[in-house]
């Protein structure tokens, strides 16, 4: 750890950062997290790694943004990835460790000097207070991705180590009963928890994702001037793919989907991060031009979902898809898997599009085919805003919080 002489009420050393929370300028008033009626907590987040454009840190920072705001206190502890100017909440700790491994067991060694009320932890480790699953259960995704794989590459993949250490941190926390309570964003996770590691049903808590309402929402204007600068013509539908893992969230079934609709006013644009080369089209030449545009990462999403027409998602494995929420929110029809926790709260055929496997290319073909018409999304677009509107953020904010302070309750 660095040094420093200015010490935290967590008694660890301070690291303010220097750009202004208002970058994430949420308004979270209808959380209810009133100073005058609210005990004050010292939370300790966990977090490995740092991607700018990752969910899980844009998460973390408008959730440590509310609970300051609403008078508590936060301490980050992380890698050096992440860096102190993207933290201006409170306190951060930068560990040594790279490895999943590493990074706990370092993690481990120094719990005591944390002297926050909840220790709640965003990636596996070896112990905490609060386990969020948001990326899901590792066990299910492997389980889940051998139909998929050829059986040399699992067994070269079998050979590493990082699985095996994620699994064994896995099984700490949920056979081992060393997180005292876990968030699941979906009845999927959680039943995947309970069926595979036996932990206690009643430990659980389901706490929907959320998307600030107010930044995801329908803009026609904005519409114009992004299909404008992504070059899509008044005529071509633009189905739209974001993510960064695009093996598990099902880049090649949605590219093989939209070639079988044959359609030459089609087009597929991939926000994200991902390797190109290994999805080239260009065996599909019946289409005039390039059908599928790479975006690479991109910082400010809500351009590209006004420009898009029907948001799709074929994965083989996702807790619950921030993008599919967000997609909603602009009155996006999605199409995605029921491997997606996200498809709980739609109903297929009035929000968007549900296929049982992510593999079925015929069935995403029709709902592609589907969504394709101009007036069936128009007349969705209201309801999935409404449905949308049930999960802004600061819903998600009060209920974690309530997690957190009914954690620290019972460790006292």
């Amino acid at each position: 750890m660095r040094s420093h002489p200015a010490r935290s009420a967590f008694g660890l050393p301070i690291y303010l950062a220097a750009s202004p929370a208002a970058r994430f300028s949420t308004s979270f008033t209808s959380v209810e997290m009133k100073k005058d009626r609210q005990q004050k907590l010292r939370i300790v987040f966990v977090r490995r790694g740092y991607s700018p454009t990752g969910g899980a840190e844009a998460y973390l920072k408008r959730f440590a943004r509310a609970v300051t705001e609403a008078g508590h206190e936060v301490h980050l502890v992380t890698t050096n990835d992440w860096p102190d100017a993207e933290w201006s909440f409170g306190s951060i700790t930068h560990l040594r460790g790279k490895s999943p491994i590493e990074f706990a067991d370092e993690l481990e060694r120094m719990r005591t000097e944390f002297q926050g009320d909840v220790l709640f932890s965003l990636e596996r480790v070896w112990s905490c207070d609060v386990y969020r699953a948001g990326d899901g259960v590792h066990r299910a995704w492997l389980h889940r991705r051998q139909k998929f794989e050829l059986p040399l590459k699992r067994f070269v993949r079998s050979l590493g180590s990082k699985h095996r250490d994620l699994l064994r941190l896995e099984q700490s926390l949920l056979s081992g009963g060393n997180a005292g309570r876990v968030i699941v964003a979906s009845q999927m996770v959680k039943d995947e928890i309970v069926n595979l590691y036996r932990y206690p049903e009643e430990k659980i808590n389901i706490v929907r994702n959320g998307v600030p309402l107010e930044k995801f929402r329908l803009d026609p204007e904005l519409r114009e001037k992004s299909r404008e600068e992504l070059k899509l013509k008044p005529d071509q539908t633009a189905l739209l793919f974001a993510g960064s893992g695009w093996e598990r969230k099902g880049l090649l079934f949605a590219i093989e989907a939209a070639a079988l609709c044959r359609d030459l006013k089609m087009r597929l644009l991939v926000a994200g991060r991902g390797s190109a080369k290994r999805y080239q089209t260009k065996r599909l030449g019946f289409w005039r031009e390039e059908p599928v545009q790479f975006l690479g990462e991109v910082a400010e999403m809500l351009r590209v979902y006004a420009a898009a027409d029907v948001f799709i998602l074929p994965t083989i494995y996702d807790p619950f898809s921030n993008a599919c929420l967000e997609a909603l929110a602009c009155g996006l029809p999605v199409i995605t898997t029921r491997s997606n926790g996200f498809s709980e709260i739609i109903e297929n055929g009035v929000h968007g599009s549900i296929v049982d496997q992510a593999a079925d290319l015929l069935a995403l073909r029709d709902a592609i085919r589907l969504w394709s018409n101009q007036s069936r999304r128009v007349a969705a677009s209201s309801t999935n805003r409404q449905l949308a509107a049930q999960f802004d953020i600061s819903k998600n904010m009060g209920d974690t919080l309530a997690v957190l302070c009914a954690a620290k309750g019972e460790t006292e």
